[in-house]
C-alpha cells in the first residue's frame, strides 16, 4: 500500500489507482485533403531550405474513432500542435489533447507530449482532466494506413494510463483561510 500525506496533514491511499488500456484510431485528413483537419500555421525562415521541414508548425483537430474506418463510431477528438523540430531527420514534437465524447471516459481528456520519429512511436501521457486527473502513462502510436494521393492517414493508438479511480469522489471538505475547499 502506498500512502502519502497531503498539505492538509491527511493521508491518501493510492491503492485506488487503476490502469486503463485505451485503443482507438485517429482519422488524419492531411493538408491537401478537401476536408483537411490539419493545417500548417507557421514556418521558420529556414523551413523552405530544410530537407526535414524544420520549423514547420501544424495545428490539428482530428476525429477519434473506435475502429479504423472513418465512418466507425466516433469517440472523441484530438486537438493539438505538431512541430518539425529536428534539423537532421524527421523528428516531430507533439502536443496532443484527446477529448473523449463517448464511453466510460466521456467528458475527460488525456494530454500527450513527446517526440514522434520512428515507425512505432512511444509518447508520454502527462496528465488529463475528469477521470484522468493526475494521470501518467504512455501511448504507442503507429500508422495503421496511409493514402498519400488522398492526403489521408489512419493512426492507431494504444494508451496505458494510470489514474486514481477515486478522484472527484471525495466528500471531505477542508477549510483554508476561511474558504471552503473540497
Amino acid at each position: 500500500m502506498f500512502m502519502l500525506t497531503n498539505c492538509f496533514g491527511k493521508e491518501k491511499n493510492y491503492t485506488k489507482e487503476k490502469v486503463a488500456k485505451l485503443h482507438f484510431y485517429v482519422q488524419d485528413l492531411r493538408i491537401g485533403h478537401v476536408s483537411a483537419t490539419v493545417s500548417e500555421v507557421a514556418t521558420a525562415s529556414v523551413t523552405k531550405d530544410s530537407p526535414y521541414d524544420f520549423g514547420s508548425v501544424h495545428v490539428l483537430d482530428d476525429l477519434v474513432t473506435a475502429e479504423p474506418a472513418i465512418d466507425s463510431r466516433p469517440i472523441g477528438r484530438v486537438q493539438g500542435l505538431t512541430t518539425n523540430a529536428d534539423l537532421s531527420t524527421y523528428g516531430i514534437a507533439m502536443n496532443l489533447n484527446f477529448h473523449f465524447t463517448a464511453g466510460k471516459f466521456a467528458g475527460s481528456q488525456l494530454s500527450i507530449l513527446g517526440r514522434n520519429q520512428d515507425d512505432k512511436r512511444e509518447l508520454p501521457v502527462v496528465g488529463g482532466t475528469g477521470a484522468f486527473r493526475f494521470t501518467r502513462g504512455y501511448a504507442i502510436q503507429t500508422t495503421y494506413s496511409i493514402d498519400f494521393p488522398a492526403h489521408y492517414a489512419v493512426l492507431e493508438y494504444t494508451v496505458y494510463a494510470t489514474y486514481d479511480s477515486e478522484i472527484g469522489k471525495s466528500d471531505e471538505d477542508v477549510e483554508f483561510d476561511g474558504v471552503n475547499v473540497r
